[in-house]
């Protein structure tokens, strides 16, 4: 009797803690995480999906929403495409971070030949339309856009016009996670958003040397940050749907991490678990601060 009555003391103490975990932090949502989920093709929240007329954009040229279809608040995510493509061209991101438990809102530039200084203004203006979207009673995504907690990412370009949007906007912005980035501006100094780098180890578009790990390089050491380079892979690597699996992980594990100030991912950001990608040959280099 008395194991008994202690196991069930022990119990309900896990059970007081967990309570007090999900009270201390309202932005937690769905499953704890495994390698598994993060890796599958979907997350655990059903996900509807509209088109952005460019019409109805202002100052960008549309694209597209992706939102859970369960009644609550969602971080917002703005994912912006890679030079002389439009969201089509990555458009696995915004379903597969949806179903994750964001709003995201996939962005089609104004031109394919937008640098990344103008892609950012345009992630900007995507999320002021996603802000509006969420006041408008008769949007499919009213009420379900937590305003104060936004990411950003994209690939080349829009990879770098995501990091200058962490930088030069930082307000209400949690976490940052480009894909492969180009940028000509490489002054990160002061970069205060959480950042996490996807580089491919074959990159001659978007040399690494030069980009992804010289801005993970030049960030300063009391922002948490992150280096993922995929072994023998090239500047394209996110529009290779062999890459989703990993790539998912680690953009979902990110934004939940920061977006949602869920603890539950940090492991696999830093330590064991991306230790293992870069001993089984996944990684050719990992790098992280602070996480």
């Amino acid at each position: 009797m008395k194991t008994l009555f202690q196991a069930a003391v022990l119990c309900g103490a896990m059970l007081a803690s967990a309570t007090a975990f999900a009270q201390t932090n309202p932005y937690q949502k769905g499953p704890a995480p495994t390698v598994a989920n993060l890796e599958a093709a979907r997350g655990s929240f059903a996900v509807s999906s509209t088109s952005i007329s460019s019409l109805s954009a202002t100052g960008f040229g549309g694209g597209s929403l992706h939102y859970p279809t369960a009644a609550g608040t969602y971080g917002l995510i703005a994912v912006a495409p890679p030079y002389l493509a439009q969201s089509s061209s990555i458009a696995w991101l915004g379903p597969r971070l949806a179903s994750h438990g964001f709003v995201v809102v996939m962005i089609d530039v104004n031109s394919t030949l937008d640098f990344p200084e103008s892609r950012s203004r345009q992630q900007l203006a995507a999320i002021d339309y996603a802000i509006a979207q969420n006041a408008r009673r008769t949007s499919p995504i009213y009420g379900k856009v937590d305003t104060t907690r936004r990411g950003v990412t994209g690939h080349s370009m829009g990879g770098g016009a995501s990091i200058l949007t962490a930088r030069n906007s930082p307000a209400n912005i949690k976490g940052a996670f480009p894909l492969t980035p180009w940028s000509s501006d490489k002054n990160f100094s002061n970069l205060q958003v959480p950042t996490g780098y996807l580089a491919c180890q074959d990159d001659t578009v978007a040399g690494n040397a030069d980009h992804s790990l010289n801005f993970y390089n030049r960030m300063p050491a009391s922002t948490p940050k992150g280096y993922y380079e995929l072994r023998g892979e090239t500047h394209f690597c996110p529009q290779s749907t062999t890459n989703n699996p990993v790539i998912g992980k680690y953009l979902v594990a990110w934004m939940k991490r920061f977006v949602d100030n869920d603890t539950r991912f940090s492991p696999f950001l830093s330590g064991a678990l991306p230790n293992a990608d870069l001993s089984s040959g996944r990684f050719s280099v990992l790098r992280t601060s602070g996480l």
